[in-house]
């Protein structure tokens, strides 16, 4: 048998037609064929979705089947013919999505949804563990279905793909929304986040030193901005300074030293979760009643608890509120904003994990053989596979790498 190419992105077919195009390749000895459902997210305000139409067509040339769901691209500016151009099926019915063996989603899917799975389907979602109920996963249980967590996956080296597109994401916005408000009419003190001659520029603060802070110091400090970095993991301080090459001032976050800061900052980036066991904010809401009227907080650990006491979700609608005269802007999905350019993000990483798995037989021998995709996996066909869900809600936990093993 032929050995079969594995097109890339650089390989794509020019031709279009109206109608979805058949699949150009058999699969070979030891490859398996996908059927990859893409339902539509109905999550407020989520304007995500896992595959773009270019992703689609390298699956298909693969050999794999996709079924979108209609205007699932809707939100992202990408219609239903782009699809139906790229190979996909689209389906009219959401029901006939969950049908597929594999289904990706953004956010975590809902009761409703995970009842539609198929028996024993693969699910690779979003997980957002502070949010995780124990009913979520017994209906897992129930399902017998294999779910892993874009936030738990991970590259060759440990890192964690999918939550650093979303960071880079994220850090570049939060500039962007910390520009619009201080200069908003009637909502920041009017000034302008850059300074020009003569003037001083706005002084913005960042709680850590992960990506989100490493990207949004990079825009602040190119629109001229004075930016300070707080964390307590000097390694990230000193990363952060060698990589941007930059006046860019950092500190380990001392009370003292970070009140200070606070009373005269303009913008405070909030992008360090609360750490487990802590019983305390890293701004209290005493820290907040010392800032200067008109003063932006931006929150984008919101969803993983917040940094700042006076903290509340917000969505795209509604983003902010007041709280000591200082203006809160808390939405937990920050990169829904730029739709289209998270899903280019998402897409580009889960494409060759798609076509990995197709290669290598199957999501079970993709979990057996590959460290880090056995990662993302917090339930295997029903068993509990994540010790920190296990042991949250007194659940028995299965050692997935003694499930693996035991199947032969």
């Amino acid at each position: 048998m032929n050995e079969k190419p594995n097109f890339g992105f650089s390989e794509l077919s020019g031709g279009r037609m109206l109608s979805p195009k058949e699949a150009a390749l058999e699969i070979g000895l030891g490859e398996e064929s996908l059927c990859i459902g893409v339902p539509r997210e109905r999550s407020m305000q989520e304007s995500r979705l896992s595959l773009t139409p270019d992703a689609v067509e390298i699956l298909v040339n693969n050999g794999h089947e996709v079924v979108v769901e209609t205007e699932a691209g809707k939100a992202a500016h990408f219609p239903d013919n782009l699809y139906s151009d790229a190979g996909a099926k689209i389906a009219y019915s959401e029901k006939e999505v969950f049908k597929s063996n594999l289904v990706l989603k953004v956010e975590p899917p809902t009761m409703r949804e995970v009842e539609m799975l198929e028996q024993g389907a693969t699910l690779i979602s979003a997980l957002q563990t502070t949010n995780v109920s124990k009913e979520y996963l017994s209906a897992l249980k129930d399902r017998k279905v294999t779910a892993l967590a874009y936030e738990l996956i991970q590259d060759r080296v440990g890192g964690t793909p999918l939550v650093r597109a979303m960071s880079e994401i994220a850090g570049c916005s939060v500039v962007q929304i910390a520009g619009e408000c201080l200069s908003g009419a009637g909502t920041g003190k009017g000034v302008l986040l850059g300074g020009i001659t003569g003037v001083a520029p706005a002084k913005v603060v960042i709680l850590g030193g992960g990506t989100v802070a490493e990207f949004a110091s990079r825009a602040a400090l190119g629109l001229g901005a004075e930016v300070k970095v707080f964390d307590n993991d000097i390694y990230k301080l000193r990363r952060l300074k060698n990589i941007l090459g930059a006046p860019v001032s950092t500190s380990t976050l001392d009370t003292r030293a970070l009140k200070a800061t606070l009373a005269c900052a303009d913008v405070v980036i909030g992008a360090i979760k609360l750490e487990m066991g802590r019983d305390r904010y890293w701004v209290t809401e005493e820290m907040v009643a010392g800032m200067q009227p008109g003063t932006v907080i931006i929150d984008v650990s919101i969803d993983q608890g917040g940094c700042f006491e006076t903290s509340r979700v917000t969505s795209h609608d509604n983003p902010y509120f007041y709280s000591h005269e200082i203006l809160h802007y808390c939405v937990p999905n920050i990169p829904s904003r730029v739709g289209r350019t998270a899903t280019r993000a998402i897409s580009n990483i889960l494409t060759p994990l798609l076509l990995k798995i197709g290669d290598r037989g199957g999501v079970d021998e993709t979990i057996f053989s590959d460290k880090g995709f056995m990662s993302g996996v917090y339930s295997y066909k029903g068993c509990l596979t994540n010790s920190v869900l296990a042991r949250r809600f007194n659940l028995q936990f299965k050692d997935l790498e003694l499930l693996m093993a035991a199947r032969f």
